[in-house]
């Protein structure tokens, strides 16, 4: 077991095939790999400068 909780499960060789992750840490896992999912999804949209974002959301 490493310092993270893991576990893992081993074939009849001893060769590693799966984890055992601690719920808490497999959810945000899952999170992270949304997040980066929308960012790949929008990395082609047109950005605007931090100045006009301020300008937009200050009201």
């Amino acid at each position: 077991m490493s310092a993270t909780g893991e576990h893992y499960v081993v074939d009849e060789h001893g060769n590693r095939v799966a984890i055992i992750l601690p719920l808490r840490e497999y959810e945000q896992l899952q999170e992270d790999l949304h997040d980066l999912a929308v960012v790949a999804e929008r990395r082609e949209e047109p950005s605007i400068g931090f100045d006009e974002f301020k300008k937009r959301y200050e009201r």
